[in-house]
């Protein structure tokens, strides 16, 4: 038997901003508030379906850096061109992280600057 992502954490400034940001991305839903301000979004279905819940939990501590590991998401209903304008229109914003400019892909920053890209792909 292996192990699969139920989870991933992310330490933040403003868990319910990203967590807004973040279930407008995905059309996540808000699973939890925990009393010491942390937010678990989620699919539809909940915790323990195929795509892992995030989890926002509060920090003071500031992101330093480019972040050793970021998101990659695909549109599922739209083209690249027209994904790259909801998101902009979401509160994402272009960042530069040393790319070409031939890449397939856009390189933006959520709202407190954390790295992802939208891929090219569509997925269904």
């Amino acid at each position: 038997m292996a192990s699969r992502i139920s989870e991933l954490v992310i330490d933040c400034r403003d868990p319910q901003t990203l967590a807004a940001f973040w279930c407008e991305v995905l059309g996540f839903g808000v699973l939890s508030t925990d009393d010491d301000g942390a937010v678990e979004i989620g699919p539809p279905e909940g915790f323990g379906g195929l795509q892992p819940t995030l989890v926002f939990s509060p920090s003071t501590e500031p992101k330093t850096g480019k972040l050793p590991l970021h998101i990659d998401v695909n549109a599922t209903d739209r083209d690249q061109d027209a994904e790259l304008e909801r998101l902009l229109a979401a509160g994402a914003r272009p960042v530069d992280i040393g790319q070409t400019g031939q890449e397939s892909w856009h390189c933006l920053a959520d709202p407190e600057g954390n790295e992802f890209c939208l891929l090219r792909a569509r997925l269904t």
